[in-house]
């Protein structure tokens, strides 16, 4: 996926250096990621994050606070209001670059920014917190008390934090004492998603409890299992993406997928997340095909098999539809489920197991024809006939049958089945 550069006027004088991780084809929304406080754009756990959600098509902007990173600042002169501010600065600039942002997503100190900050950001459809506390005065807790005496009696000290010496100043810790997120998380008023790791040893699993609670429905919890605060796990932060991805879906605009002369049906494109983990562009969607974990992959998403019987599963059900609505039959819903095995020592090696269940009430005599229906479907008549497939280097490349062919086939066995 590119990346470009894309930095902004945050919420004070500073310019703020931000990155522009931009879907391949068509978005299905933007996002905005704010980094942890110790953290930055670059750090590991940002990138990561923003790169596995433009995987999924969502175009993500991370970017430094000011003081942090590649911006302008300093951070003891900063403040938790000031990181509202430039969240919101973010959404605006996003806005007038055609890229107005849907979701919203904090990690740690990040994640409470997000969540102070969403409800001045109109855009904004969706929020996702990651290792979140719920007091932003929690941060407090990570700094010496000898360097907190020293900034409460000079104005500002050195303070070490993940190994790493930043400057606070009073206005800074002054500033987190006057927050009260649990009035901002109760009126919040959008989708909330809180993800957090029930070991995580610098922000402990009870303040997602509270956010938790103090948040208004809809909201979503989701336990990280084994992550640690950062993410640091082979796939973790993938995992993470996927998870946001999936859950947003339903608050993305849903612009009309397009095609191109000459577009492929189908596109898989490695991520560079993983070793096989490979993003899909199918039917105006995207979405990620992977491996399970046993074998190499994250088991971020259904593999190339899967996608097999899928397709199998699909035009079953569609098949069965198209008959059963040109013969009147009320079958109610209909369910099909497709696996797959390979046999060994066996012709063919592969073994593809259907099973159709309907809602409704279906004499014997109209299953055995629908069975009969389900066996000429055409991608089940592909697998038994084979196919063949011609390959070339460069791209893209040529279409397919436009997606009215496999339509025109189901009508065509349709009306021949009589």
């Amino acid at each position: 996926m590119p990346t470009e550069t894309f930095d902004f006027a945050g919420g004070g004088d500073h310019r703020l250096a931000g990155r522009l991780e931009r879907p391949e084809g068509t978005a299905r929304g933007w996002a905005i990621f704010a980094h942890c406080f110790t953290c930055g754009k670059d750090q590991r756990v940002a990138v990561r994050i923003a790169r596995a959600l433009a995987a999924q098509g969502i175009g993500t902007l991370r970017f430094d606070f000011a003081g942090i990173g590649g911006s302008e600042g300093s951070l003891a002169e900063s403040s938790f209001a000031a990181d509202r501010r430039d969240l919101i600065a973010a959404a605006e600039a996003m806005a007038a670059a055609g890229h107005a942002p849907s979701l919203l997503v904090g990690h740690s100190f990040g994640g409470a920014a997000a969540l102070a900050a969403a409800g001045d950001m109109p855009s904004i459809k969706a929020v996702a917190t990651i290792a979140a506390p719920f007091d932003v005065a929690h941060v407090l807790r990570h700094f010496d008390a000898a360097a907190v005496e020293t900034i409460e009696r000079e104005g500002a000290a050195e303070v070490v934090l993940a190994g790493r010496t930043f400057r606070i100043g009073k206005a800074f810790v002054d500033d987190l004492r006057r927050h009260d997120q649990g009035a901002r998380i109760e009126a919040l008023h959008r989708p909330l998603m809180i993800l957090h790791a029930p070991f995580d040893e610098v922000v402990d699993i009870e303040n997602a409890t509270r956010i938790f609670l103090a948040a208004r429905h809809p909201k979503s919890f989701v336990s990280l299992d084994k992550a640690d605060h950062l993410l640091t796990g082979a796939g973790q932060a993938e995992q993470v993406a996927a998870l946001v991805a999936a859950w947003a879906a339903p608050y993305l605009p849903r612009p009309e997928p397009t095609r191109d002369e000459g577009e492929a049906d189908v596109v898989a494109e490695e991520t560079g997340a993983g070793r096989f983990q490979v993003a899909i562009q199918a039917g105006g969607i995207r979405f990620l095909a992977d491996e399970p974990a046993a074998v190499g992959g994250l088991g971020s998403g259904p593999t190339p098999y899967d996608l097999l019987s899928a397709g199998l599963a699909a035009c079953t059900t569609m098949t069965l539809r198209m008959y059963a609505d040109q013969k009147g039959w009320e079958i109610g819903r209909i369910r099909t489920a497709v696996g797959h095995a390979k046999r060994k020592g066996e012709a063919p090696a592969d073994l593809f197991t259907r099973r159709i269940a309907f809602g409704g009430e279906v004499d014997a005599e109209r299953r055995a024809r629908l069975l009969e229906i389900a066996d000429r479907c055409p991608v089940h008549r592909t697998l038994e006939a084979s196919a063949r497939v011609e390959t070339s280097l460069g791209g893209p490349p040529a279409a397919a049958e436009p997606i009215e062919a496999h339509m025109s086939a189901v009508e065509g066995l349709v009306e021949s089945a009589g």
